[in-house]
């Protein structure tokens, strides 16, 4: 049944010239645009062809059926979305946390709201372009370059790095599609991008170690501890590694 259902999705061919190609760009773009003008309720592979300039059966020499071009749209999407992410991700192996954050945020959001319409577009025909999937292989993608890059940082020892990237991919793409449901119209994309990184950064600082003097600790945890430890040794600071103060 799986089987099946992949197969109806699949491209029957793909381009090999160039002449192809841009059928087939033509294609795609034409899908967006009946989806942004029509919506997902008047999506038909007439109208597309219609629009792309070209007759119902070259769509078909491509894509077999509505679902398989939906698929292709959202693909796609997905695609440069974390495309993005991993450029900007191996650009930064060996930087700071907060470096971190930020070079993964603006690929995202860069990539999300550079056409935040299709983005919002393609959010209610997912169910019928199996979008579930292609959302679940795109989100492992894009956290297996985010984990690659965490294990690297130089300023906090994050722990599970893989672990801490999927939590953070998926908790960003849960914030974005929430701020495209409120709509376009309302969407503040400097205060989405405030509380992404103060969500982002407090998370991966609070998996990092918090004892005074490691990597990734904070000041204010490392002050704690240097306070616990004066008071543990009586006000007069804390004992050398290895010594113990008399108790006389």
């Amino acid at each position: 049944m799986r089987a099946a259902a992949a197969a109806a999705l699949t491209p029957r061919k793909r381009p090999v010239q160039a002449r192809a190609e841009a059928t087939l760009a033509a294609i795609l773009e034409a899908g967006i645009q009946v989806l942004l003008s029509g919506g997902y309720g008047r999506f038909t592979t007439t109208r597309v062809a219609d629009r792309a300039g070209v007759s119902v059966g070259t769509l078909y020499q491509y894509y077999p059926n509505k679902r398989a071009l939906l698929a292709a749209l959202l693909g796609a999407h997905l695609d440069a979305v974390v495309a993005a992410v991993e450029a900007a991700c191996a650009a930064r192996h060996g930087a700071a946390l907060a470096d971190m954050v930020d070079a993964l945020l603006d690929a995202f959001l860069a990539a999300k709201l550079r056409r935040a319409e299709v983005s919002l577009a393609l959010h209610a025909p997912m169910a019928e372009a199996e979008g579930a999937a292609l959302v679940r292989a795109a989100g492992i993608r894009a956290a297996a370059a985010i984990g690659a890059m965490l294990a690297t940082c130089r300023d906090a020892a994050v722990p599970a790095p893989a672990v801490a990237a999927g939590m953070l991919a998926t908790a960003l793409a849960a914030l974005m599609q929430a701020a495209l449901d409120a709509g376009p119209d309302r969407l503040d994309v400097a205060a989405l991008r405030r509380h992404m990184r103060a969500m982002a950064c407090g998370y991966l600082r609070a998996l990092a170690p918090a004892e005074a003097g490691l990597p990734g600790g904070s000041p204010a945890a490392a002050r704690g501890a240097e306070h616990d430890a004066t008071r543990r040794s009586g006000g007069h600071g804390a004992a050398a590694p290895g010594t113990e103060r008399d108790s006389a």
